[in-house]
């Protein structure tokens, strides 16, 4: 624990160069510049790889990748659980999710000896709440706690059945072969919850009647109350209680007329997808991936490359497009630092989950070695959170 307590103080005070360098050892992956990566590993049902690339001061996605069993009891069930958390706001609530939410999905596992939908359901409403229950606690001495918070993409693989289920505007999309053609279809597998979307707006806009500004166009931009692009989420409690929503919150945050009923949910859109011998992999990503590539365009990337790297690929081709945007080589873009590499793209975390048809078959008692990886490679002390972090705009995700 007090080891843990001196690597966060470290990272807070050591001279920028030496903040991001993180032996293989400890991670399981590798660092280059602000590039993480783990270019292969195994899971229960396949192969996979993962990426993180750091856009922000303090890195706001966190995600997980845990494999073996699914529960508190050694019988299992054993599958995949895959997290990516798109933070926004500040780290805090990624961060707790990432401690918390596959702790609580176990639990709830063992106590209905199986996965489910309602499983999952109930592993995110305890993650919200226990993060509204620290905000209670955190907020006379850290008000702007309120104003943070996170998508939260998850992913549970468990008896030939794949679980999706979403907050925000994170994507999961399948790469499915087509026999005929030889080509793979992309086939994207969770819904997402961002205002640019009309169906979202209308959403909003019947779920809130009375308020005509629910949703609104400021520089060229939906957002909910003007604040946030996402009407889903973990956190962000100073639009879901009023009582958050006063002084001394930051002005910018602050709604002129308290509501009365929340105004973000937490209520994930969850689906279940029967696993096909012809599934060939499932890309998990925040949305930093999927602003300069579609859904087809990185099925592509992994189809057509070996799958070791896979990850690295895929954030390294939306890397050179945020360079080719701004008119400049990728090879500039890598030596901005980050903060100011926040202008030109974000956080962006990939997870390529690689399905092997022959052990997906296996029952899902059958035990495998636990494994646990984190992107980026840092694991925080739990309850520790960013002592030298500061709340920034919520705007998007």
């Amino acid at each position: 624990m007090l080891s843990g307590l001196m690597n966060l103080l470290m990272a807070c005070f050591l001279p920028r160069s030496d903040r991001h360098v993180h032996t293989s050892s400890e991670t399981g992956g590798r660092q280059d510049g602000l590039l993480w990566y783990k270019d292969s590993g195994q899971h229960f049902n396949g192969e996979f790889s993962m990426a993180v690339v750091q856009a922000n001061n303090l890195l706001e996605d966190q995600s997980q990748l845990e494999s073996g069993c699914l529960s508190l009891h050694e019988s299992g069930p054993y599958g995949t659980f895959v997290g990516v958390y798109d933070g926004h706001g500040g780290p805090e609530t990624s961060r707790y999710i990432n401690d918390h939410l596959f702790q609580h999905l176990k639990r709830f596992t063992s106590e209905q000896q199986g996965m489910s939908v309602d499983v999952i359901r109930k592993a995110y409403q305890a993650t919200e709440e226990g993060f509204l229950s620290l905000v209670t606690k955190q907020w006379p001495m850290k008000p702007q706690i309120a104003a943070v918070g996170s998508c939260c993409l998850v992913g549970v693989i468990c008896n030939g059945t794949l679980y999706v289920a979403n907050l925000g505007d994170s994507r999961a999309v399948l790469g499915r072969a087509v026999k005929a053609t030889g080509e793979v279809l992309a086939i994207q597998l969770s819904a997402e919850h961002n205002v640019c979307i009309e169906s979202v707006r209308r959403e909003m806009q019947s779920l809130h009647p009375d308020d005509s500004q629910i949703v609104v166009l400021k520089h060229n931009v939906w957002r909910v109350k003007g604040l946030i692009q996402i009407s889903r989420s973990i956190g962000d409690v100073y639009l879901k209680k009023t009582e958050f929503n006063r002084e001394p919150l930051y002005p910018k945050f602050r709604l002129r007329e308290p509501f009365r009923k929340p105004i973000l949910s937490a209520d994930p859109s969850i689906s279940v997808h029967e696993l096909q011998p012809h599934d060939q992999f499932v890309i998990f990503a925040s949305d930093g991936l999927w602003e300069h590539l579609s859904n087809q365009e990185a099925v592509n990337i992994v189809q057509n490359h070996p799958r070791s790297g896979s990850a690295k690929r895929l954030v390294k081709t939306a890397l050179q497009e945020a360079a080719k945007k701004r008119e400049m080589r990728y090879s500039d873009l890598k030596k901005i630092d980050r903060g100011v590499r926040r202008h030109f793209h974000d956080d962006i975390t990939v997870i390529v989950v690689f399905l092997d048809s022959n052990l997906m078959s296996r029952a899902s008692s059958a035990k495998g070695p636990n494994l646990s990886v984190r992107g980026g490679g840092v694991n925080f002390p739990p309850n520790i959170l960013a002592p030298c972090a500061t709340p920034t705009e919520p705007g998007g995700t």
